[in-house]
């Protein structure tokens, strides 16, 4: 895929977003507001954080009620009770905890940590879920930016995930409609002609984290768009991402 040239770029002016939002709309007003319009084989990349709040996944203190289970287990590892009720009703299993945190499995398929819940630029005593299933917000944004504008394009939901066995964090995919999300080098010669025969890029990933060179924790854009990546049209979506059990090393 030839992509020599490609440019990433915040889209400044995203009000703060309400449960019930119309993002497609908000977006697309940003975007005229900033005299730049989508072209044809663009990715838009898309916080976690705007989704969620848009689809009413902010949940109040005063809304839960910890089982014995979650104070037992909030004790152990000197965690907030409330928010290990949160992270235990939007887990599959726990993978692993320690003293702060626990990573678990989401609903999704993720591993992360606390489900992935958090409080940064959210209202004090709200927790920020994930959203329900990022694939469809982001094929719903997706259609109908293609239908008003006669074009195709990439979506991207994002969020920021630890990683096994490296410190610091990095931005990944765990919603993605109109792109491929991994690119498969299989059958392609390597530059001594040796055939490649196991690499597979996970594309849609590598978007996301260059998205938030642009984006940062604390700035009011969370929306980036990325221009001159020559991607594969796909209707395939982030589960692809996602390592199957039997081929995990460390399940």
């Amino acid at each position: 895929m030839n992509s020599n040239n490609i440019i990433i770029r915040n889209i400044p002016g995203i009000p703060e977003i309400k449960s019930g939002d119309d993002l497609p709309f908000i977006i697309s007003k940003a975007f005229k507001k900033n005299r730049i319009k989508l072209k044809d084989k663009d990715v838009l990349v898309i916080t976690q954080k705007i989704i969620s709040k848009s689809e009413n996944r902010l949940v109040h203190k005063d809304s839960i009620k910890p089982t014995t289970k979650a104070i037992i287990l909030s004790k152990k590892i000197n965690k907030n009770p409330f928010l290990t009720q949160l992270i235990l009703n939007e887990s599959k299993r726990i993978i692993q905890k320690k003293p702060g945190v626990i990573i678990t499995e989401t609903h999704h398929g993720f591993i992360c940590a606390n489900s992935g819940i958090d409080q940064s630029n959210i209202p004090v005593d709200y927790y920020c879920l994930l959203p329900l299933n990022p694939d469809k917000s982001a094929k719903k944004i997706r259609l109908i930016f293609e239908k008003e504008l006669d074009i195709k394009i990439g979506v991207i939901i994002s969020d920021t995930f630890g990683r096994p066995f490296r410190s610091g964090q990095t931005d990944v995919a765990i919603g993605v409609s109109g792109i491929t999300p991994l690119l498969n080098y299989r059958g392609i010669k390597d530059s001594y002609g040796k055939n490649i025969n196991v690499t597979s890029i996970a594309i849609a990933d590598e978007l996301a984290s260059s998205a938030e060179l642009v984006l940062g924790k604390t700035t009011d854009s969370p929306v980036a768009l990325i221009r001159g990546y020559d991607f594969k049209y796909s209707t395939k979506n982030s589960k692809l991402l996602i390592m199957p059990k039997n081929k995990s090393l460390f399940s």
